[in-house]
């Protein structure tokens, strides 16, 4: 069942590993309350997976600590698998079985009572509207159904805490949203969610909080509206009929900014303003005195993308800095 107390449920203090001289995770601190999303953001190869399978259980602490639900990850590593729920990057599920065979499998594996794990399959397979389909084998699935079993898979014994490492990942939009729907619902009724997620836009409308991290080590951290408030800019968009007047733009940003990021596949130049409308206009200008015509510009608030970019080393396609 999952806690209704207002205590952690899950608890990392001071979080080290390394692959040999390599750190993946630095000095990392965090907690998570019942009935809320974390969202763990990074680059690719950051150290969200490695943090995932630290308090898993699947990989070992170098050093500091963390629990789940009051259990020592290390200490008693059994107890702890007893009481979460994984849907890890690569799946998990039988394809040989049906969503109901894999589903009886996860329950027995937590050693369900059968009466109880019957119960509970049913209960999943109504609750995420699969029943069209959970007596064909998984083989069968489209993208979506499959990612949606392996979630519930981890739900099969109703954990209060649940690890998503990118679970909608490859998924077409509207099952994206659909699962979006189902991981906010698990959060109100109580689960601890720990979200890893390459959408910001997901992190953005799911997360009670998020952790940005960089090469292991926390850059940013707080509430989606706190991180893109305290980020204290706006950002101009000028997209451009073509990638070779997006570089002729790009030409006339010398000596005025490097703090720019260009997008080839839209021809979109993204500036980041923090002297107001005024010097958006002065760079608008700029362009249209050289005679590149712009297709469209806008002039907005800050993105979770923007707070991304400006926290961590990853770059926007094509040729201008992001941060």
């Amino acid at each position: 069942m999952a806690s209704t107390s207002d205590a952690p449920v899950i608890v990392a203090e001071g979080l080290w590993k390394s692959y040999g001289d390599i750190p993946a995770v630095r000095d990392l601190s965090f907690e998570v309350r019942p009935g809320s999303v974390f969202g763990l953001l990074g680059p690719n190869g950051a150290g969200k997976t490695t943090t995932i399978n630290m308090l898993t259980t699947l990989l070992p602490i170098d050093a500091g600590r963390a629990s789940v639900a009051g259990f020592d990850v290390e200490r008693a590593p059994e107890a702890v698998r007893q009481v979460i729920g994984l849907a890890g990057q690569a799946a998990a599920i039988d394809e040989k079985l049906t969503a109901r065979e894999n589903l009886e499998m996860f329950g027995r594996l937590y050693k369900m009572p059968k009466p109880e794990r019957r119960a509970r399959v049913d209960e999943l397979i109504e609750q995420f509207r699969m029943t069209e389909y959970a007596d064909r084998t998984v083989s069968t699935y489209s993208g979506g159904q499959r990612r949606r079993i392996d979630v519930v898979a981890a739900l099969i014994a109703n954990p209060p805490a649940l690890f998503l490492d990118e679970p909608t990942t490859g998924l077409d939009p509207r099952s994206r949203v659909e699962l979006w729907e189902e991981i906010r619902s698990l959060a109100d009724g109580g689960t601890a969610v720990v979200l890893t997620t390459q959408y910001l836009e997901e992190a953005d409308r799911l997360a009670d909080h998020i952790v940005i991290i960089d090469r292991g080590t926390v850059v940013a951290s707080g509430t989606a509206g706190a991180l893109k408030d305290d980020l204290d800019r706006d950002v101009l968009e000028v997209h451009f009929a073509s990638v070779g007047d997006l570089n002729l733009a790009v030409g006339k940003m010398a000596g005025v900014t490097d703090d720019y990021g260009t997008d080839e596949t839209s021809s979109k130049l993204t500036i980041p303003i923090s002297e107001g409308s005024a010097s958006s206009l002065a760079l608008l200008r700029r362009f249209e005195d050289a005679g590149i015509p712009i297709v469209d510009f806008h002039y907005r608030r800050p993105t979770l993308d923007d707070v991304f970019m400006s926290h961590t080393d990853e770059v926007i396609t094509g040729s201008g800095r992001s941060k």
